[in-house]
């Protein structure tokens, strides 16, 4: 799938840092953000809560301030992996109270599911002729200036399998890894993750506003126990009529493991035809940062919102939270 479209939208909302599986730290994701003459992002990792501070020359800054002092807008948020049973279910969460006791019981229950299935996928791929070493190739790895680094079980992400799985061979791209893995049963291994339902609930109990991620990322037709057989579009009616705020509209599908065939443009379209007059529409590129090799990796501003748009929807929510 191609697109056309060279712009360089002015905000943001949907950006990783290497606290989940992106490559720069907050403090490189917020200068890289300046340098590209970006007004607003959104630091939005996987089931993790975002940093408040930052050391900077030695001194805690608050994030936030740091941002705001290069001239640049900072929404802090949480994607949450939602669905067990339904892939690429992602609701993205915004500006909540970040010390509520029902975020912090939901990031350690996510944390804790993580680390046990994707040891298990590491040992299903082995038995299947793929060897992947849990612990020595994922636990463990090197940086770009060679440096070995051991990480703690709950950090893990599923990319990094799927990298792996490319750089050995097993599939062309971490891309391919992920549809491989997600189309062969056996090795599709389900940690128990949240309802779509109630991490929109939740969002909305601590002050936030509750966003889906990258809609054409789900399947066409879904199917789940308890919710039998449905299309894509009435998963998502589900998800609005239990308070979804917004959708994304723009989103690099050219760059991820798409499965259709429309371009991001067309894709757009379709969305703001069916949830415009409904939801707000936001965007992001989903960038994770770049490693060395990457071919046409993702750019923060590659997709997102004007500022104007911006304004519109997030200004209340960022003076509710300042006041």
């Amino acid at each position: 799938m191609r697109s056309g479209r060279q712009e360089r939208y002015e905000c943001d909302l949907h950006c990783h840092t290497d606290r989940s599986d992106g490559n720069n730290t907050p403090q490189e994701l917020i200068d890289r953000a300046v340098r590209l003459g970006m007004k607003a992002i959104a630091i939005t990792d996987h089931d993790i809560v975002p940093l408040e501070t930052v050391t900077v020359n030695g001194q805690t800054v608050d994030l936030d301030s740091y941002a705001k002092q290069k001239g640049l807008v900072l929404l802090r948020g949480y994607e949450f992996s939602t669905d067990t049973y339904v892939n690429d279910v992602h609701i993205l969460g915004y500006e909540l109270d970040w010390s509520h006791p029902a975020v912090q019981a939901e990031m350690e229950r996510a944390r804790l599911s993580k680390s046990e299935a994707y040891r298990k996928l590491c040992t299903i791929l082995t038995s299947k002729g793929m060897p992947i070493d849990y612990d020595q190739e994922i636990l463990r790895y090197t940086d770009e200036q060679g440096v070995t680094h051991q990480r703690d079980p709950e950090e893990v992400q599923r990319k990094f399998i799927f990298e792996k799985m490319a750089e050995k061979g097993y599939a062309e791209s971490w891309g391919a890894a992920k549809i491989m893995v997600q189309n062969d049963p056996a090795l599709n291994v389900r940690r128990e993750k949240i309802d779509p339902l109630r991490a929109i609930e939740l969002i909305h109990t601590c002050g936030g506003m509750a966003f889906l991620a990258h809609p054409h990322l789900i399947d066409e037709v879904v199917e789940a126990p308890g919710l039998g057989r449905m299309t894509r579009d009435e998963y998502i009616e589900r998800l609005i009529e239990h308070g979804l705020d917004g959708i994304e509209a723009r989103y690099t599908y050219n760059k991820t493991s798409y499965k259709g065939h429309n371009t991001v443009e067309e894709i757009e379209q379709e969305i703001r035809k069916k949830y415009g007059d409904r939801l707000y529409l936001s965007g992001g590129s989903d960038y994770h940062g770049s490693k060395p090799g990457t071919v046409d990796p993702r750019e923060i501003g590659e997709a997102g919102i004007s500022y104007e748009e911006f304004c519109r929807i997030f200004s209340p929510l960022l003076q509710k939270g300042a006041s």
